[in-house]
């Protein structure tokens, strides 16, 4: 299985909750609307509230996971969203609510370990 995780900050402009509220009403409808959702998409938001390290300078909103069952499955969903309207779209989506200095993505294969 292989995963993109992106590490994404809010515009400085935006409060949590409507960062969320776009994230979860806005972006991912559009995005499972013009390409399809892959198997996994997870969101995870930050809990600013409760750092476990206090004053820790942390960069980013939310850590989003996308997987796929293999490269072939990663790719031609990659394949669909780069499509230029469909990418237009997105980009003008990201724009309404990403800070662009703070987005950082990357493919990652799991390994997971189990207690016995």
């Amino acid at each position: 299985m292989l995963t993109i995780m992106a590490f994404l900050a809010r515009r400085p402009d935006l409060t949590p909750e409507a960062f969320i509220d776009h994230y979860e009403n806005h972006h991912v409808p559009l995005i499972c609307r013009l390409v399809g959702a892959p198997p996994v998409y997870r969101r995870s938001y930050l809990r600013r509230d409760e750092p476990l390290l206090p004053g820790a300078a942390i960069g980013f909103d939310v850590v989003t996971e996308q997987k796929f069952a293999d490269r072939e499955a990663l790719e031609a969903w990659l394949a669909a969203v780069s499509q230029p309207e469909v990418a237009a779209q997105v980009r003008a989506d990201e724009a309404r609510f990403l800070d662009p200095r703070h987005y950082f993505a990357y493919v990652v294969e799991e390994h997971v370990t189990t207690s016995a």
